[in-house]
This record gives structure tokens, C-alpha cells and sequence, in this order.
């Protein structure tokens, strides 16, 4: 354990950080796979409502620095393809 109250105080919010970060990778991830289900069912237009949410946690996870900018553009690219794929 660290002896100085400052790094005491950097440990918690660290792990207030973490936390938060694991909540927002995870609702990320439950979005990708709620557009990937519906994408292989076929049904086109839930499908483009839930690449338009998917895109939009892509982009705030990436402002937030919580995923890298090109990761998040990346994976915008990649989904959106798929769904180019079925239409």
C-alpha cells in the first residue's frame, strides 16, 4: 500500500476510471452484438438503427480516449460494411 495520501487519493480514482471505462466498453460491445444479430437475421432496417447507435458509442468511447480513434473508426468501417453486404 503507498504510504503518501496523494497516491492513496490517484489509486481510488483510478479505480473509479477503470470502472466507469469497463461500463462503457460493455454497453459498447452490447450494442455491436445487437447490430450483429440483427444484421444476420436480415432485418435491414433495425439493422441501420442499430449501426447508427453503435456508431455513436464508437465515436464517444473515442473522444473519451477510452478506445483509440482509429480503432473506433475502424470498426465503423468493418460494420458498416457488413450491412452493405446483405442490402
Amino acid at each position: 500500500m503507498p504510504q503518501r495520501k496523494t497516491k492513496l487519493k490517484s489509486m481510488k480514482l483510478d479505480k473509479i476510471r477503470r470502472l466507469r471505462n469497463r461500463k462503457i466498453k460493455q454497453n459498447l460491445n452490447a450494442a455491436i452484438k445487437k447490430y450483429l444479430t440483427l444484421a444476420s437475421a436480415n432485418d435491414i432496417e433495425q439493422a441501420k438503427k442499430a449501426l447508427r447507435e453503435v456508431m455513436s458509442k464508437l465515436d464517444k468511447a473515442a473522444k473519451k480516449n477510452i478506445i483509440h480513434k482509429n480503432t473506433a473508426s475502424r470498426r465503423k468501417s468493418r460494420l458498416s460494411a457488413k450491412l452493405k453486404a446483405k442490402a
